[in-house]
């Protein structure tokens, strides 16, 4: 049986897979930062022009009407962050409102290049993130990809962006989106400053160790509280709150105390938990559908879970892009596959 057909995923949305390559006219004003050459230290893919993508009549033109979206653009990660903008295009009810920001680790005018020749209509802004923001924050973690400062960029999010842009859809750029993004934009936040999908059945404590557990005053850090896992690489803030709470300075406190006493292996998800676990507003899990890369040390192939998907999220150790290209995939990896802008030798061949 095809791998669809097992899925809660609209008619509509396999059908636009094969569609993929259908251009729509239109025009928007690309926004980018000047920044200055610093060559990669990696020979970056070369990628197919995307399609354009244009509103709907239904979609307004004011700029309280932006969906505001942010992303790291990384060497490494480049494939799975086109794919990830082109998915979000392709569904969205109202693509030309999509606002990119896009944080890069050195200024790099080939990514930014990349970026804009792959999509020329694309509204978007580049920043650099200063590595030096956690030079000496980091803890070695158990994978050397979440120990990248590029990683911890979300944390300073409030601080990067403009002060005009009052909520941030943070993303991944190991993702695809099946839905329109508006929908997660629109979450009604109430009072909080984070929402993502919880996960209150995995089991919290395996996310800090004995260190942590075992000592008294560190074991109360939730008490008032019922924390639930949330996965970082999806998640809507509310920027002005995040920046009145103070959040980023909560955060490296956490960062810090690691640094001094072991009480956690993963990276930058742990302080988030710390800082913000059973204090978020619950997302519907559709649009999250993590953990389709394995875990953390094999990346073994993982199936779905049952029930309807907005989201399909690659984290873990095994990235969709190589397992396709060492003809090993995953059986979940075909799903992102149509999404891919890569032009391979295959392609130029044909061409």
């Amino acid at each position: 049986m095809a791998l669809w057909r097992t899925l809660s995923i609209p008619p509509d949305l396999i059908l636009s897979f094969l569609f993929l390559h259908i251009a729509v006219t239109t025009a928007v004003a690309i926004r980018v930062r000047t920044i200055i050459h610093n060559p990669s230290p990696v020979t970056l893919p070369v990628f197919r022009e995307a399609p354009a993508f244009r509103n709907g009549d239904s979609c307004g033109w004011n700029k309280s009407d932006l969906i505001h979206i942010a992303m790291t653009l990384d060497e490494n990660y480049i494939r799975g962050t086109m794919a990830a903008v082109l998915s979000m295009l392709q569904h969205s009810n109202c693509p030309e409102n999509l606002s990119f920001h896009f944080l890069c680790a050195h200024s790099d005018v080939e990514l930014v290049s990349s970026i804009q020749s792959t999509f020329p209509y694309l509204n978007s802004k580049i920043y650099r993130f200063n590595s030096n923001r956690v030079r000496g924050k980091i803890s070695k973690s158990i994978r050397q990809a979440l120990d990248q400062p590029l990683n911890y960029a979300r944390i300073y999010l409030a601080d990067i962006l403009p002060a005009d842009v009052k909520r941030i859809l943070y993303l991944d750029s190991d993702l695809v989106v099946v839905d329109d993004v508006g929908k997660l934009w629109e979450v009604d936040m109430k009072d909080k400053v984070l929402a993502a999908p919880e996960y209150c059945h995995a089991n919290f404590t395996v996310y800090f160790n004995d260190a942590f557990w075992s000592d008294p005053e560190l074991s109360r850090t939730f008490q008032g509280r019922k924390p639930c896992y949330f996965n970082t690489g999806v998640m809507v803030m509310d920027v002005d709150k995040w920046r009145k709470g103070g959040y980023t300075k909560k955060v490296e406190q956490w960062m810090a105390f690691q640094k001094k006493k072991r009480i956690y292996q993963l990276g930058s998800l742990p302080p988030f938990l710390l800082v913000l676990a059973g204090n978020i507003k619950q997302v519907d899990h559709r649009w999250n559908q993590h953990g389709l890369g394995g875990d953390n040390f094999e990346g073994k192939c993982r199936h779905l879970h049952p029930g309807p998907i907005s989201l399909l999220h690659w984290s873990g150790k095994g990235k969709p892009w190589l397992r396709l290209d060492s003809r090993k995939p995953c059986e979940v990896d075909h799903l992102w596959a149509p999404y891919d802008l890569y032009r391979s030798s295959r392609h130029l061949l044909e061409e």
